[in-house]
Parts: structure tokens; C-alpha cells; sequence
């Protein structure tokens, strides 16, 4: 089985790529397995340039297939917030832990109407590998639509603070109810995986 490289320090994040990326017999590894603990300064403003950075860091320090993404939520009524910065939303390490970037949202939405309250869970992954004689690279993303519920979910899931306070009408749940395979099944993750379908067959030798 061919190794990929998954670019993150997020351990739910990495289990959650090992489940989808093991459908095209990949073994994903992490920079821990790969010996990598430098990371990028991500200074792009847009999710893509932020995942195009890491996958392009890490590559070239791991030279094996490598994707990287960068993702947050996004709430229209904000504006957009915290989008780019929504896992440092708050200022610090710290400041930012689960539980207080669920209550900054909470606080923020307080009193906005529903018509208002539309939001999106966003990811933007990066791929490079490998191609013969010359490197790969694309870039694609993939989105979840909700709502921002009145109040979160009673339980926040390590890594994924936001599934907490995304409620999906159209499956009359929150994001964060779902079991680890069926969340993976509806995520923006799993949709950017589908886009890149045809770069992970080449990668794992299956086409």
C-alpha cells in the first residue's frame, strides 16, 4: 500500500483522511510519522492559498504524494467570519480552545433572525505528488451548508469545535450528532477526497 502524507497536527483530522483516503488504498501518514515538526507560516487569505502553502512545505520536506487543507466556517451574517481565522479566532492557543470558540459563535449570533443565521463548514485541500518526470499539483474544495443552531450541540468533538453549532435542516441534526462515519460521509472533506478521485487512483497505482 502506498503512503501518502496528511498535513496536519489535528488527530481528528487525521483519522477522519485515514477513513476516506484508505478507500483508494492509501496509508496515510502524519508529520509525526514523517518526522516533521516545522511548520509554514500560512499568510494567503483564502483557504486555497493557505492549503497550497502547507502541501507545498511539507512535500518538499517529506517528497512523497502529500495533501494538505485549510478550512474553517463561515457565517454569512458575520460577514464571513471567522473564515480564514477560525481556528485562531480569539487571538492566541490558548484563547482559542473548543469550548470558547463555540461560545464566541453563540455570543456573536445572539438575537439574529433565522432568515440570517446561514453558515457553511468550508475546506480547501491541496494535493502535490509525483508525476513521472514532473511534480503535480491541484487545488479544489468542498463546502457543508447549515445553519447556526440557537444553541450548540451539548457535546463538542476534540478538533471539531464548529459541528457543535452547525445544525442541518435538511437531516434535522447537528453536524456534531453524527458518528465519526456518517459525519465523514457528509463532510466538506470527504467532497474535496471525491474531487480528487482521479489523482488518488494514479497516486495509489490503481489506474
Amino acid at each position: 500500500m502506498k503512503q501518502i502524507l496528511v498535513a496536519t497536527t489535528n488527530s481528528a483530522k487525521l483519522a477522519e483522511y485515514r477513513l476516506l483516503l484508505g478507500a483508494y488504498a492509501l496509508e496515510a501518514i502524519s508529520l509525526r510519522d514523517a518526522g516533521i515538526r516545522e511548520q509554514p507560516e500560512e499568510t494567503a487569505a483564502t483557504f486555497a492559498g493557505n492549503a497550497l502553502i502547507k502541501a507545498r512545505f511539507y512535500y518538499a520536506r517529506a517528497q512523497i504524494a502529500t495533501i494538505a487543507d485549510d478550512g474553517g466556517l463561515e457565517i454569512d451574517a458575520l460577514g464571513g467570519e471567522p473564515g480564514v481565522r477560525s481556528h485562531r479566532w480569539l487571538g492566541g492557543a490558548e484563547e482559542d480552545s473548543d469550548q470558547a470558540l463555540v461560545a464566541e459563535v453563540m455570543r456573536r449570533m445572539e438575537g439574529v433572525e433565522d432568515a440570517r443565521r446561514t453558515a457553511r463548514l468550508r475546506a480547501a485541500a491541496a494535493l502535490i505528488w509525483r508525476d513521472g518526470l514532473e511534480t503535480g499539483e491541484r487545488v479544489v474544495e468542498g463546502t457543508i451548508e447549515g445553519v447556526i443552531a440557537r444553541q450548540p450541540w451539548h457535546e463538542i468533538k476534540p478538533g471539531f469545535p464548529y459541528r457543535a453549532v452547525l445544525y442541518l435542516p435538511e437531516r434535522g441534526c447537528y453536524l456534531g450528532e453524527l458518528g465519526e462515519n456518517r459525519a465523514a460521509q457528509l463532510s466538506q472533506r470527504r467532497k474535496t477526497v471525491a474531487l480528487l478521485s482521479d489523482e488518488l487512483r494514479r497516486i495509489a497505482g490503481l489506474r
